[in-house]
């Protein structure tokens, strides 16, 4: 299953910040698969689950652990 993430969120990568725009679900014995945009080269990504993460948002009360 695709799903477009509308709108896009601001995620973190291994190759550094970008914008997820959709993911892929292959099925219950598979990680979901982000499609990413690359902020510094607009460069189409797909990165696997474990490797994404999100910002800091006060809003919602997710912070950046100091250790980070």
């Amino acid at each position: 299953m695709m799903l477009q993430l509308n709108p896009s969120m601001p995620v973190k990568t291994p190759q550094g910040v970008a914008m997820a725009i959709g993911w892929i679900d292959y099925g219950p014995e598979h990680d979901l698969i982000w499609i990413v945009i690359d902020d510094n080269t607009r460069e189409c990504w797909c990165v696997g689950n474990r490797d994404i993460r999100f910002g800091s948002n006060e809003t919602y009360g997710r912070k950046i652990p100091k250790d980070k």
